[in-house]
Order: structure tokens, then sequence, then C-alpha cells
């Protein structure tokens, strides 16, 4: 958060000016969902915050995107105490702003009881599979990533490829219609064709993101054609 009060997003290499495409959907719900003034009220100075999550797209595993949150809390660093905080603070932290945390599946493993090379990876919370990865954390701050070979090394995804149109109305689905719709009403709002074609898009980025990337996909012509067919479906709703 900038000392304005402005979310600022970006990943492990960059800020971003723009938020991507696969990652339209996490920004957006982190600024819904973030409580404001839980925080301001918590903290002397919000822009010594910075926030690390994981934003799930497709990117080798079909998750449940469904009950799958758009962005994960993982650790909080503290630019007063010059560390990340420890996990259980994050997770009070991330729950107090409206933030769903990542899943901890165990919590105070003495280090003399835990073996990497046996360590049985367990299953997601997020598809009914087993979890790509597990990570490792000391109340010093380090961490490491057990990944799970076998899930990371799986199929390569199917190409979508074809004019934006047709991918496009191969993609607007009635499920993701109706999502987009109850996400606005959700909050109250009138719902505006904008505001759906935008949350549609932002799904598609979200769950297709994979093979849209490996058939080339052009982000900007999709969100266009995008955005004509969810407008055409509306029009088709609303008359109806």
């Amino acid at each position: 958060m900038a000392s304005s009060g402005l979310l600022a997003f970006g990943d492990s290499e960059r800020s971003f000016d723009e938020v991507p495409p696969p990652f339209g959907l996490a920004a957006r719900h982190v600024r819904e969902q973030f409580d404001r003034d839980a925080f301001f009220d918590a903290v002397s100075d919000p822009s010594g915050y910075v926030f690390f999550g994981i934003a799930p797209c497709a990117v080798g595993v079909d998750y449940d995107w469904e009950r799958t949150p758009p962005f994960l809390g993982w650790s909080v660093w503290s630019e007063e105490k010059g560390r990340l905080l420890p996990i259980d603070t994050a997770e009070r932290i991330y729950e107090r702003l409206g933030l769903t945390p990542l899943d901890t599946f165990q919590k105070e493993v003495n280090v003399r009881d835990f073996h990497p090379e046996r360590y049985e990876i367990p299953g997601s919370a997020w598809y009914d599979g087993p979890a790509r990865g597990v990570i490792v954390e000391n109340r010093r701050g380090g961490c490491a990533l057990l990944q799970n070979d076998a899930v990371i090394d799986g199929d390569a995804p199917e190409p979508i490829r074809g004019d934006p149109e047709t991918v496009a109305n191969e993609l607007v689905t009635e499920r993701r219609l109706d999502h987009a719709v109850a996400a606005v009403e959700g909050l109250g709002k009138p719902v505006t064709t904008d505001d759906v074609r935008t949350r549609v898009f932002e799904m598609v980025a979200r769950e297709e993101y994979d093979r849209l990337d490996a058939g080339g996909v052009e982000w900007k012509n999709l969100q266009s054609a995008i955005g004509s067919v969810v407008a055409a479906e509306l029009g088709r709703t609303r008359d109806t």
C-alpha cells in the first residue's frame, strides 16, 4: 500500500503499471475485499508493509475455480521490523483484512522430525488431487519450496487457437456470465455491460491462461472480442 492509501501490485521482478491479464481477477479481488479501515486502525505507517501471496491461474493445474479464491495470502513484510512476520501473525492479518490465507497443512514441526526427502505432499485444498507443492517456513523467516514433480511435469496444455471472435464465442460460457453478474450484484451495484465483460475476461485469462498462452493469444484483441460477445449475450437476455 502506498502512503496515499492506494494498493500497488507487482510480481517477484517488478511493480505493475498495468496488471497483466492472468492477475487481473486477483488484483480486483484484493481491492474489493481489503479492509482498509481495519488496516489503518492497526498500523501507524500503512506503506511500511508488503503483502505476498499467490494468484492461482491455469499453469498446469486444473483447479476448481468455483472454490479457489483469486488471491491467497502467504506472508507479510514489515519494514519496521525488517523481516517477514511469523506465519501465525500473517494468517491473522489476512483474515482480519478479509482475504483468504494459504492453507496450512501442519504447524510446529520439530526440525529433527522433518525429513524433506520423505515428506508426503498432501492433497490440495483447491482441487481433487495432490497439492502442487508445499512451502516450509521457519520462525526466522526462512522458507523453502517442496515441489510435486508429478503435478508440475504433467501433460502440456492443449493450445486454444483461432481468430479472437471464434475463441471468445467458445470461452464466454453461461457459467462465466452468471458468475460475473452475481459478483456485481453481490457488491450492491447495478449490473452494467462494462462490469460484466471485464469480469468475464478476467475469469477467462485466469482459467485458460496456459492454453491461450500456448496458442499465442493477443490479449487486447481477445478482450475486445469477449466484450462484444458479452454485450450481445446480455442484450439477448434482457430482450427475453
